[in-house]
């Protein structure tokens, strides 16, 4: 088993890094390049667009909820809970581990990398959900079918059929290995730490919720996103505002920290400089993907749902998501570990100023420091640590939200392929896999994260390059080029 895990690490290493068993073994990863080249080109062919409809993107955004949804309009929820639906997946454990990860894998440059991804990845953004409602189909019963499935299927033609099935298949791994399972473990395994709750018990509440939620449909699970999910992220934003005021001092050092590691100004020069670099580069981008999604197909699912007849207005909508998921609340995260200095554990039992040079790993990492930040109070004779707390209940939405998002994107995969009829069960199926995940221990499970988001970023891209011609079409059509 040790042998497979190796085998598994080998060929992330080199679809992410063009490492092999630690040597670089290419100069630029298979997955950066194609991600990275993507964004690039719908960015420069767009002439910008996401950084010059960012604005305007939000006043659509703010428009398309209530009264200012068009009622004549296909979709079934409203662009903004579109959004939200989209973000309750974008906005997850990734936000909180994955930084934390990609800070003492990739070190401080990481972070740097993760903002090239998100800002590149908003043209990526745009391109799919803008393809998705323009080639999305209505079912017989009115609901509404689409994602990059359905943009391949009738944009590209029966030729291409493959390509949406490998999609597909690739949205079912994802959604198992990083949207379920993993997603309960975290909530469980936090509530059991911070307030000595049995998992199976936090298994029962968590897949009950998500019964809740998930049996009504995209309809349900849009209407609780778009309550839950807006407020969760400002209140973490709020909460890390305060703690890098607290800390002002640090706060530029931090950010000169995400500026030199990024291009290996902190290291020793040579190989050592450049393989520091392609870490940086390697854990910036793989963990970016994985907290904003851009590009990697998922969000246009949701996208596709929006109640809206102009796939441009809905495409500036969903490349907030990107913005808001790693520009802003994975910065916030970012910068409190970078800049809140504490006691840390580091190597052969010694100690460290900051944590993300500790022995720490993942979560830990976080609520290491959000316990640092926030004094201990003492409360009935107890002490207790405000910043734990507030950690293990951002974990527990954050990952519930993420479960009830990729419940729709395994849904909709899985009616692509074998027809309409099997939603419902997907959806008992899925609430039973989240009481079996916040049982069991499925560390093994995270090793496949980064080749499950690469099995569905890399038709997705194909696929949105293919179209690109269209994309700009529908661009030049709305004015905006």
């Amino acid at each position: 088993m040790e042998q497979f895990y190796a085998g598994v690490d080998n060929l992330s290493g080199f679809i992410w890094g063009g490492t092999w068993n630690g040597a670089v073994v290419l100069p630029l990863a298979p997955m950066v390049v194609l991600l990275l080249g993507a964004g690039l080109y719908f960015m420069v062919r767009l002439k910008f667009l996401p950084i010059r409809r960012l604005f305007p993107a939000f006043g659509n955004l703010f428009r398309g909820r209530g009264k200012g949804v068009d009622q004549a309009a296909g979709g079934d929820i409203s662009p903004w809970n579109a959004l939200s639906t989209a973000l309750s997946g974008q906005v997850g454990t990734g936000n909180l581990a994955g930084v934390a990860t990609a800070l003492t894998l990739g070190g401080p440059g990481a972070i740097f990398w993760m903002w090239v991804t998100a800002i590149v990845g908003m043209a990526a953004a745009f391109a799919e959900s803008s393809l998705a409602v323009k080639y999305r189909e209505t079912h017989p019963d009115g609901h509404i079918h689409g994602g990059p499935m359905m943009y391949i299927k009738n944009g590209l033609g029966k030729g291409w059929g493959w390509l949406a099935i490998f999609f597909a298949l690739g949205t079912m791994f994802s959604a198992v290995v990083t949207g379920n399972m993993t997603q309960a473990n975290s909530i469980a395994t936090a509530v059991e730490a911070s307030a000595n709750v049995p998992t199976w018990i936090s298994g029962v509440v968590v897949a009950a919720l998500a019964f809740v939620v998930i049996i009504g449909g995209i309809k349900s699970i849009g209407s609780v996103a778009g309550k839950i999910v807006p407020a969760m992220a400002l209140g973490y934003i709020l909460v890390a505002i305060v703690m890098l005021v607290m800390h002002a001092e640090h706060v530029p050092a931090a950010f000169m920290q995400i500026f030199t590691y990024a291009f290996g100004l902190e290291q020793a020069g040579g190989g050592v400089a450049g393989y520091a670099v392609l870490q940086a580069v390697r854990f910036g981008v793989a963990r970016g993907l994985f907290s904003n999604e851009a590009g990697q197909g998922s969000t246009a699912i949701a996208h596709a749902a929006a109640k809206t007849n102009d796939p441009v207005a809905q495409g500036e909508i969903a490349m907030l998501g990107a913005f808001i998921d790693t520009i802003i609340i994975c910065t916030m995260t970012a910068l409190v570990i970078l800049a809140v200095p504490g006691v840390f554990p580091g190597a052969d039992g010694g100690t460290v100023e900051y944590a993300w040079q500790s022995t720490l790993q993942g979560a830990q990492v976080t609520t290491a420091v959000f316990g640092h930040a926030l004094p201990d109070v003492t409360l009935f004779g107890t002490v207790i640590s405000p910043g734990g707390i507030f950690i293990a209940l951002a974990l527990a939405l954050f990952a519930f939200t993420t479960i009830i998002g990729w419940s729709y994107y395994m849904e909709q995969a899985a009616t692509f392929l074998f027809g309409d009829w099997i939603a419902k069960p997907v959806r008992y199926v899925w609430v039973a896999m989240v009481f079996l995940g916040a049982l069991t221990q499925i560390d093994f499970v995270w090793k496949f994260g980064d080749l499950a988001n690469a099995s569905m970023a890399f038709p997705n891209l194909i696929a949105i390059l293919l179209l690109s011609p269209v994309v700009i079409a529908m661009a030049k059509e709305k004015g905006r080029l």
